[in-house]
C-alpha cells in the first residue's frame, strides 16, 4: 500500500471497538464513519447519534445488545450531518420514541428542498470524491476521521426527523442519568453537545475529533463560522470534562488531556484566522498566504492537529471568502478569461502546444504539472493518463484523507475519459 505513513497510523483512531466510558456508558468507534454512544438508564437506554447507514446502525446495535437488552427510550442528535442522523429507524426498533435535536437543525445533505436553486448535483459529485466512494480498498484506506471500509448499505436511508427541538440549554433526565443539552455551534450552527455532569463525560459531536478540524469541507459547504467554533471550544474546555467522546475518533480520557486537545484545537483555529486576516490587511494574495501558513511551534506537532481531515490552507481560503467574499483585492481578478483562452495564451508563451507538454513532462513540481495538464486538456490534448498518473503520485504522499480520495477519484474519471477516446 502506497500511502502517507501517518495517514495509515491514523487508522488506529478508528479501529473497531466498543469502549466503556463509565459503568453503563459506551461509545462505538470504527463501525461506521461516525461514532454512536449509548447511555444506560434504570430501565431504558439513550442513543446519541445514529451514524450514516442502516447497515452500520444494525452492526452497532447488535454490539450494544450484547451489553443490555433495555429498550431505546430516546435518540439525541448532536447535529444534522448525514453521517450522524441516518440510522434512527434501526435504533428506535420500530417504536415511536422522541428524537431530540437543536431547534436550528438543518441538514445540507438530507431532505434538501429541491425547489431552492442550489448546485446539488455538484455537491453530491464532490461528496463522493471526498469520501472515495467507488474507489478500491487499497486507495480509500481512510476517511481521515473514519474507516475506509465502513458499510455502505442503506446510506442515508434510516433518517427520521427530530420530534423535539431544543431551543435553550436545558437539563434532562435520561432515565436516572442527569444530562445537560448545550447549544455549541462549531462544524455546524446546529451543534448540540451532551454533558453528563455526574460522570464528567462530554459528548461533543464534531466540534472535536483527532485531526485538524474540517473548517472547510472540499465537498462544498456554506461558510463555517470559525469564531463561533473557537468560542465553543473555549466553552467546552471550561466544563472540565474528564472524558471526551468525539464524533468520529476514539475518546480522550483524563481532564488534563481533554483540556489540552480542546484548547490547542481552538488555538489552531484562531491562528488560521489571525494569520489570514493579517495577510489580507497587508495586501497579500491568498496564494501567498496559504503557501506560508503553518501552525505555531507550540502546537504544530500535536498528533490531533495533523491534517488528516481538515487542512489549514483550505481553511485560510474559506475564512477569506467567508469574511470578505470572493474578490481578493487584486483588480486583475475583477475580469476573467475563459479556461480555453487562458490555455491558448499559455501555449503561445511556451512556444506551442508541444513545448507546453514538454514543460509538463520535465517539471518535478507536481502541482505545476497538474496546472499545465489542465491547460492542455482544454486545448483538446489527450493528456488524461498523464494527469491521472500525476494525481496518483500526489495521492500516495498526501496526509489528508479527503485530498487523497479526491486525487484517486479524479484519476479514475480521467482514465474513463481516456478509454472513451480509444
Amino acid at each position: 500500500m502506497n500511502a502517507h505513513p501517518d495517514l495509515i497510523a491514523q487508522g488506529e483512531q478508528t479501529r473497531k471497538d466498543i469502549i466503556e466510558l463509565a459503568p453503563g456508558i459506551w461509545t462505538a468507534v470504527g463501525y461506521a464513519a461516525s461514532t454512536v454512544h449509548m447511555i444506560e438508564g434504570a430501565t431504558t437506554v439513550t442513543i446519541i447519534d445514529t451514524t450514516e447507514t442502516t447497515q452500520g446502525a444494525e452492526n452497532i446495535l447488535a454490539e450494544f445488545r450484547k451489553l443490555t437488552d433495555k429498550p431505546v427510550a430516546r435518540i439525541i442528535l448532536t447535529h444534522s450531518h448525514r453521517d450522524h442522523i441516518s440510522g434512527a429507524t434501526i435504533f428506535n426498533e420500530g417504536q415511536d420514541i422522541p428524537i431530540l435535536a437543536s431547534h436550528l437543525f438543518k441538514s445540507d445533505l438530507v431532505d434538501v428542498d429541491d425547489t431552492i436553486i442550489a448546485p446539488n448535483a455538484a455537491l453530491m459529485r464532490r461528496t463522493k470524491m471526498q469520501f472515495g466512494i467507488g474507489l478500491p480498498d487499497d486507495q480509500r484506506i481512510s476517511l481521515g476521521v473514519g474507516p475506509g471500509d465502513r458499510p455502505m448499505k442503506g446510506m442515508g436511508a434510516g433518517f427520521l426527523p427530530p420530534t423535539d427541538l431544543i431551543e435553550q440549554d436545558c437539563d434532562i433526565d435520561l432515565d436516572g442519568v442527569s444530562a445537560r443539552l448545550i447549544h455549541a455551534p462549531g462544524e455546524t450552527d446546529d451543534h448540540m453537545v451532551v454533558w453528563l455532569p455526574d460522570h464528567e463525560i462530554l459528548f461533543c459531536g464534531d466540534n472535536w475529533y483527532h485531526a485538524f478540524p474540517n473548517l472547510y469541507a472540499i465537498r462544498g459547504t456554506p461558510y463555517r463560522d470559525f469564531q463561533a467554533w473557537a468560542n465553543t471550544l473555549t466553552m467546552l474546555s471550561e466544563l472540565n470534562a474528564k472524558t471526551l467522546a468525539a464524533g468520529h475518533t476514539r475518546p480522550v480520557f483524563g481532564a488534563q488531556n481533554v483540556h489540552e486537545v480542546l484548547t490547542t484545537t481552538r488555538d489552531a483555529i484562531v491562528h488560521v484566522m489571525q494569520f489570514t486576516a493579517d495577510g489580507l490587511d497587508k495586501g497579500l494574495s491568498l496564494d501567498d498566504i496559504c503557501s506560508t501558513l503553518s501552525l505555531p511551534d507550540a502546537i504544530a506537532n500535536k498528533p490531533w492537529l495533523k491534517e488528516f481531515y481538515g487542512k489549514a490552507s483550505w481553511s485560510a481560503r474559506a475564512f477569506a471568502v467567508g469574511t470578505l467574499g470572493w474578490y481578493d483585492g487584486n483588480p486583475t481578478h475583477l475580469g476573467t478569461l475563459s479556461s480555453s483562452t487562458r490555455a491558448a495564451h499559455m501555449a503561445q508563451l511556451a512556444g506551442g502546444v508541444d513545448k507546453l507538454l514538454h514543460k509538463a513532462e520535465q517539471t518535478d513540481d507536481m502541482q505545476w504539472r497538474l496546472e499545465i495538464c489542465d491547460h492542455l486538456l482544454v486545448l483538446n490534448e489527450p493528456v488524461e493518463e498523464f494527469k491521472a498518473q500525476t494525481l496518483e503520485a500526489l495521492a500516495e504522499v498526501e496526509i489528508n484523507a479527503t485530498a487523497r480520495n479526491t486525487y484517486f477519484s479524479a484519476a479514475q474519471q480521467l482514465r474513463q475519459i481516456a478509454n472513451s477516446r480509444s
